[in-house]
């Protein structure tokens, strides 16, 4: 092998005697080799030898041994453990016999409504089940043990949800205790507040579906179907109350019941101090209990609000009569007064739902007076109310109230046990009530009393006097009889002998009110009429105030109606816009708008009533005695100036109950309260302008001066020191207007404010009659526009002898305009920039003017370029 090696590794070796060496050498080697190999297998032939003798022995020993030990003595042992095999078989057979008896014991346990006994035997067999799975008869067992457990479970929620109604502290006791059998005692409570939650539904729809089928009078199940508050609005008028007590009375059974429920744990939690291995476990479901327990108390008083919130409105009780909605009231306070001793709660849902409904019942009553206050505006002949010079509303009984101090309005059985003598611990409802009783059977035993006590609180004024404020007054009469009272003495209450005439009023009407002008206030029989049904608004607001923003927007109403039918009779006119005076102020116009939007209708009789309009009154309409075409009458100066100022002197009666009603109002409302003020009351006196401009408009012939001024020739060329004719015509003009003013002062006095307005009006049309004729000029020398000049200071000079009114209105306004004719190219175009309040065609006809005497044509085209390009806003 080493020769073969060295060959391939050194091919040069390959020589024929080098190869022979090389083999004899490699057979020397493996001579050697199997000597060596012969020595070992000659040793190991005898150690084989050696180990078959050994074999030999120990088969000759083991056939001893089993002929000795192991058929004699393990025989005994297979015998014995099989013995003992077959006696745990049969054990565990009579185990099994009496796992498939046990359904019959916890039939019989549940029957006996022992929770705790049928879980605790059902998990015994769970477990005892559960050794021997391995045979297969168990698993049947098993799944039937399960299915038991199951229906254990239901009908221990079954028994869980009795206790909603009428608790039982054994009854509820056994259910605790099975349900921590089962170490579900969290889902316990939650499966409680969802049955409490149901059992208030389940009540009130039973409770209202029993009423409802009673009054049906038939068989018909459809009310079954409906949904509760669907329900609520099938509730008859007769039934209303009963039905209320009953719900009430329902609703305080379950929340006694969550009441003693929450007792109960606080009691068991007294008792389980002592501690356990278990006692962590335990502190965790106590706390999770306690906690959910507090967490119920408002969702259960939230669903009962909102449950009898659905029932008060599921019923219109505006036209309730006045004890039956005290009745209510009562039976609603009681349950508020529940509410706060449950869960602390101020009872919002509630005071909302009976708030809308006291709401309701107020615009209703408020409804009819505005029809009321319709009536007597369309009969109105505006003519002077006779009352004494000294009037004040304080003197109306109306009135009386806010002099005296009236305590807060409380809820009836609060001012029950507050009428008590000496102040004591009272108990709570839930207290008095405990075992037995219902704190809503009280309201029917002592109806009377209650109905008192809530009357004197916070109850509506007596049927008596909720009749209408009206229904003194004779309609075939000018002078109520009321009035005539008032007018006698209001102040001392003294009552005339005998029945003043019709023709007596008229002459102390005159005789009075010409010796007393400067005093007499201006009213007539329906502001005083508004003044008087304000005056009962407040005195409900006093008495009912968590609807005091409601009765404080009805009586904006009642102003904001009487101030439109003033305007609509007297003051609308469409040639406003076109006067360039001004005389609708931007917030006036606001508040005619809104008030035509939110109360007036403006298509009565058109359709029927619809919702949107249930709230709104027809637009009142002026009666057909009243003639405002007259120039007799000044056009009915004297109708308007009554009308106007009565309701100006309306507007100052307002101003001064500002402070009350103010004190009156919620904080989150004041805003309304002084939005009214400054955007209606105190516009009342700006309806002069627009209601005396109709009369100024007429007084004077402003057509005929423009007609005269066409005929005068303006392009002379000398100065003339006589001013022309139509100036003497319109001063004449005004000379008969102020006579006029005096014949009409005599019956019905004028107060400077009107008289101010009316010579403003006169003045500013007659100033821009003026300039509208000196705009119709076409041809103008210098000496015309001083003709002009003269012309207006004569007529200024003479109508300064005629009224007192300081400065002149538009004085600038006419002498502005004749001194532009003089103006340069330049001075003009600017002219015509700052002066927008002069119309287009008088700023053209200006320019036309001028054109020749120191204006260009190329100037002209300039200036009027200037006038199209300027966007004038109508004035």
């Amino acid at each position: 092998m080493l020769s073969m090696d060295l060959l391939i590794s050194y091919p040069q070796l390959k020589s024929p005697f080098n190869v022979l060496c090389l083999t004899v050498c490699n057979f020397c080697h493996e001579c050697i080799s199997f000597s060596q190999e012969l020595e070992r297998v000659t040793a190991l032939q005898t150690n084989l030898q050696l180990a078959a003798v050994i074999c030999t022995n120990a088969r000759r020993q083991l056939s001893v041994a089993k002929e000795g030990f192991t058929e004699a003595s393990l025989g005994l042992l297979a015998n014995q453990r099989r013995r003992q095999l077959l006696t745990g078989l049969l054990k565990s057979l009579r185990t099994i016999k009496t796992l498939q008896r046990t359904d019959v014991r916890l039939s019989e346990m549940l029957e006996e409504e022992d929770y705790p006994g049928a879980i605790q035997l059902c998990l015994e067999c769970q477990k005892a089940a559960s050794t021997f799975k391995h045979y297969s008869c168990i698993s049947e067992l098993n799944s039937k043990l399960q299915d038991t457990l199951e229906q254990i479970e239901e009908q221990l929620d079954v028994a869980l949800s009795k206790t909603c109604k009428h608790f039982d502290v054994s009854h509820y006791t056994k259910v605790q205790l099975a349900y921590t059998l089962l170490g579900k005692t969290q889902t316990a409570m939650d499966q409680l507040h969802m049955h409490f939650t149901q059992a208030i539904h389940n009540t009130v729809f039973q409770v209202v579906l029993g009423y409802v089928e009673l009054c049906a009078g038939n068989a018909d199940t459809k009310f079954q179907k409906m949904q509760y508050k669907d329900l609520c609005t099938h509730i008859t008028l007769d039934s209303y109350i009963p039905c209320l007590t009953d719900l009430c009375k329902a609703l305080w059974e379950v929340m006694l019941s969550y009441h003693r429920t929450m007792q109960w744990h606080e009691e068991h939690d007294k008792q389980e101090t002592t501690p356990t291995p278990e006692s962590d476990e335990l502190m965790v479901d106590h706390s999770y209990v306690k906690k959910k327990l507090e967490h119920g108390l408002t969702r259960i008083w939230q669903d009962v609000q909102l449950k009898v919130k659905a029932y008060i409105l599921g019923t219109d009780m505006s036209n309730f009569k006045y004890d039956d909605f005290i009745v209510v009231l009562d039976v609603i306070s009681r349950l508020m007064q529940v509410g706060e001793e449950f869960c602390g709660s101020k009872s919002e849902v509630l005071q909302e739902s009976i708030k809308r409904q006291s709401v309701n019942y107020f615009k209703n009553y408020h409804r009819a007076r505005l029809e009321e206050l319709r009536m007597f505006l369309e009969n109105e002949t505006w003519e002077l109310c006779p009352v004494k010079s000294n009037f004040n509303i304080a003197q109306l009984h109306e009135f009386k109230f806010m002099g005296q101090c009236r305590s807060p309005s409380v809820s009836p059985s609060r001012q029950a046990a507050c009428s008590t003598s000496p102040p004591q611990e009272e108990l709570s409802l839930f207290q008095q009530y405990l075992q037995e009783g219902n704190p809503f059977e009280m309201h029917i035993e002592h109806k009377e009393e209650e109905t008192e006590d809530v009357l004197a609180s916070n109850g509506y004024e007596s049927d008596e006097l909720e009749k209408s404020v009206y229904q003194d007054y004779d309609s075939d009469s000018d002078v109520p009889d009321e009035l005539k009272q008032d007018y006698v003495d209001e102040q001392t209450g003294d009552v005339p002998q005998k029945s003043v005439s019709r023709e007596t009023i008229r002459s102390k009407k005159k005789s009075d009110y010409n010796l007393n002008k400067t005093n007499a206030p201006i009213l007539t029989n329906t502001t005083l009429n508004v003044i008087r049904l304000v005056g009962k608004y407040m005195q409900m607001m006093n008495i009912l105030k968590p609807i005091a923003f409601d009765v404080i927007h009805c009586v904006s109403q009642l102003f904001d109606y009487y101030l439109y039918a003033v305007y609509t009779f007297f003051g609308r006119n469409d040639m406003y816009e076109s006067s360039g005076l001004g005389l609708i102020s931007s917030r006036l116009r606001t508040t005619l708008n809104r008030i035509q939007e939110s109360l007036i209708d403006m298509n009565a009789g058109v359709h029927g009533p619809t919702e949107d309009r249930k709230e709104k009154v027809p637009s009142p309409h002026l009666s057909q005695m009243v003639v405002l075409t007259s120039s007799g009458t000044l056009y009915g100066l004297a109708q308007r100036v009554v009308a106007t100022e009565s309701l100006v002197f309306l507007a100052e009666q307002f101003e001064s109950l500002q402070s009350h009603l103010d004190t009156m109002m919620p904080a989150a409302k004041k805003p309304f309260l002084q939005q009214f003020y400054s955007q209606t009351v105190s516009t009342a006196s700006e309806l002069r302008k627009p209601i005396y401009w109709i009369v100024a408009a007429k007084a004077i012939d402003y057509e005929q001066m423009l007609l005269m001024m066409a005929g005068v020739k303006w392009d002379i060329r000398e100065i003339m020191s006589q001013h022309n004719v139509y100036v003497d015509v319109l001063l004449k003009e005004f000379e008969q207007f102020n006579k006029r003013l005096g014949d009409v002062s005599r019956h019905v006095r004028i107060p400077l404010p009107v008289s101010n307005v009316l010579w403003e009006h006169c003045i500013r049309l007659a100033n821009r009659t003026l300039v509208e004729g000196y705009a119709n000029v076409k041809k103008c020398s210098n000496e015309g526009r001083a003709l002009m000049q003269l012309d207006f200071q004569q007529f200024l000079m003479k109508l300064e002898k005629l009224t007192d009114l300081r400065p002149i209105p538009d004085k600038e306004f006419v002498e502005t305009y004749i001194k532009a004719y003089y103006l340069t190219e330049n001075d003009m175009e600017q002219f015509i920039k700052n002066h927008r309040e002069y119309s287009m065609k008088q700023l053209a006809n200006l320019v036309n003017v001028c054109l020749g005497s120191h204006i260009n044509k190329k100037a002209r085209q300039k200036l009027l370029a200037a006038i199209d390009d300027i966007d004038r806003p109508k004035r």
